[in-house]
């Protein structure tokens, strides 16, 4: 079998991409016109509470294969991290599928302990593997490694070689999925399709069959998601065979045969289907999510394209299309107007602020953990909805930044998952739904119903807000929330310009939300220098209530401390004016909190 120098497809590392950053923000004009003239790069954050790992992605992908069993040589924590929430997503799968028999876990850990990291694990490994074929008797077996067994260097691609000779019917496939292998998760599925290649399919070349298209899909897809792109692509008269979740040993072995491919997201599996194209002929296509009926429109169009299918698709889309529109008009009348904030993975991110945008909704602010050259012309479009001045922040897992710009925005509505912004008092609502359907023409009804449900019943969140307090002290909301992110100094691009800072982004935050005015009222109460920085602190609203309580007129006018210390005690803001003494205490959690 494939060994490291034989291998079809060599590990790559997303970070290296031209135009990668997952550390930035700015206007959406702003990104854009730096990525289209090459010279947009990634801030530096001298403050980080978190990055989402490869490992993970590794096993989300790998997981649900069936007849396959998986061993992730790390401490019981990687295992456990890495497979619960997996695991919960495959037993609601297979039970949409009418399988009630539930699922027995195929997921092992090697349990590496102090004495593996001293003396060496790879023991520990083969003994799991051994196992997993004692219990299952897979025709697959994944051996993942992590951080830790890649610091003390075991060397799983020689414990797959001996393993093979021991069981020579089973395909052992080694994956380096380290966690700190990549600051791009995306990167644990490029290395899961890889080993797919290298130790599953092989040398095999299948016959070619006809109307077969790949359908390359995260692991974040329901069952009706997956059955829907299946009824679409069927009805312009193609065969979804769709991977790697839930596949079969028969779907993935059929990957060399497709006539064509695609995948569910700009980023995924696009490596893997440039290597299909040069190694076995099948074009591909890069597109977006089928989420709302604009980028189902864009999505179908791209691939009839590919298969010279437009006749059958524009038929398709049209039949679809006349469904939908009647009730999408209905609640367009109660979004129409309303502001939103967004916080999704790119590609869903993106279909998510296509879809607000087909109900006439404002985007004042997006979060994304990743902005790559393959995303830019879907952010170009969304400038087609909601202009060119809309705030996008490139973050990966800081929900330090993200709430403080939540708190400064103040929008109607909140898409993403709840957690911290329904302690806010928003109305939530998320289109990441792993039971139910969000993609095609159906996908927007149901979607366009969840945010009117938002909207009609705030009731928990709006009471929430009174007995729950936002997680970081009062302090951080009055800083910039881009505190804590060094730009490059040329970004620029050549032309002897400096990049933006922080505060310079900070403070056109507040009139795209429409808060300046506030701001202006804030600092004027502040009364020189401590409202410098209590004023970034006051966060608008809470600091106006101050102020009124204490008789705002008249300390806006005089700016006398001793009168700003008693609105604060009248105001019940010991918080806020302890902060505000302090210059601006830092958020709580790590070094810089």
């Amino acid at each position: 079998m494939a060994n490291a120098a034989a291998k079809a497809i060599q590990d790559k590392i997303r970070d290296t991409r031209a135009g990668f950053t997952d550390a930035q923000a700015g206007e959406a004009g702003h990104l854009r016109d730096r990525a289209g003239r090459g010279c947009l790069r990634s801030a530096r954050r001298t403050f980080e509470q978190g990055i989402q790992c490869v490992q993970v992605n590794s096993v989300n992908a790998l997981a649900s294969i069936q007849d396959s069993a998986m061993i992730i040589h790390a401490p019981y924590g990687c295992a456990a991290c890495g497979s619960l929430g997996t695991l919960e997503r495959i037993n609601v799968y297979r039970r949409h599928m009418g399988d009630e028999s539930g699922l027995s876990s195929r997921i092992f850990s090697s349990a590496l302990g102090e004495k593996e990291v001293i003396l060496g694990g790879e023991q520990r490994l083969e003994d799991a593997a051994r196992e997993a074929v004692a219990r299952h008797n897979p025709k697959i077996v994944f051996l993942l490694a992590s951080c830790a067994s890649a610091i003390i260097g075991d060397d799983i691609d020689m414990v797959a070689d001996r393993l093979r000779e021991e069981y020579p019917g089973t395909v052992f496939a080694p994956v380096h999925c380290e966690g700190f292998k990549s600051r791009n998760h995306a990167t644990g599925y490029d290395l899961a399709l890889s080993a797919l290649q290298n130790y599953v399919i092989g040398d095999a070349r299948p016959d070619r069959q006809e109307g077969l298209i790949n359908l390359f899909a995260t692991h974040s897809l329901s069952f009706a998601d997956q059955r829907e792109m299946k009824r679409m692509l069927r009805a312009i008269g193609l065969d979804a065979n769709i991977l790697p979740f839930n596949a079969s040993y028969g779907d993935i072995m059929r990957i060399p045969a497709a006539e064509y491919n695609i995948s569910v997201c700009q980023i995924f599996g696009d490596e893997y289907m440039a290597f299909l194209k040069e190694r076995y002929g099948a074009p591909y296509v890069v597109t977006c999510m089928p989420i709302g009926s604009d980028s189902t429109d864009r999505w179908l169009r791209a691939i009839a394209g590919l298969a010279g299918r437009e006749a059958e698709a524009e038929a398709f889309i049209a039949r679809e299309r006349a469904e939908v529109e009647g009730e999408i008009g209905r609640i367009r009348q109660k979004t129409d107007g309303l502001k939103v904030c967004i916080t999704a993975g790119t590609g869903r991110g993106l279909a998510a602020a296509t879809i607000m945008g087909e109900y006439r909704m404002k985007l004042l602010c997006m979060h994304a953990p990743y902005y790559e050259k393959a995303y830019v012309p879907d952010f170009e479009r969304l400038e087609e909805y909601h202009g060119s001045d809309f705030l996008i922040n490139v973050a990966d897992m800081q929900p330090y930044e993200q709430i403080n710009l939540i708190k400064k925005f103040r929008p109607d509505v909140f898409i993403g998952m709840a957690n911290w912004v329904s302690r806010l008092g928003l109305p939530t609502t998320h289109i990441l739904d792993g039971k139910r359907p969000t993609f095609g023409y159906r996908g927007v009804l149901y979607l366009g119903r969840k945010l009117e449900d938002a909207l009609d019943n705030n009731n928990f969140n709006a009471k929430l807000k009174n007995f729950a307090s936002p997680p970081f002290r009062e302090s951080w909301y009055l800083e910039d929330a881009f505190k804590y992110m060094e730009f490059p100094e040329d970004e620029g691009g050549g032309d002897g310009g400096g990049g933006e800072s922080g505060s310079e982004i900070g403070e056109r935050i507040l009139d795209i939300s429409g808060k300046s005015g506030e701001l202006n009222a804030a600092r004027k109460l502040a009364g020189a220098g401590e409202l410098a920085e209590a004023g970034k602190l006051a966060g608008a609203s809470e600091l106006a209530e101050a102020g009124k309580s204490a008789g705002a007129s008249e300390l806006a006018e005089s700016g006398e401390s001793s009168k700003l210390d008693a609105a604060g005690e009248l105001a019940g803001a010991s918080e806020l004016a302890e902060a505000g003494r302090a210059g601006g205490r830092k958020p709580d959690g790590g070094a810089a909190a």
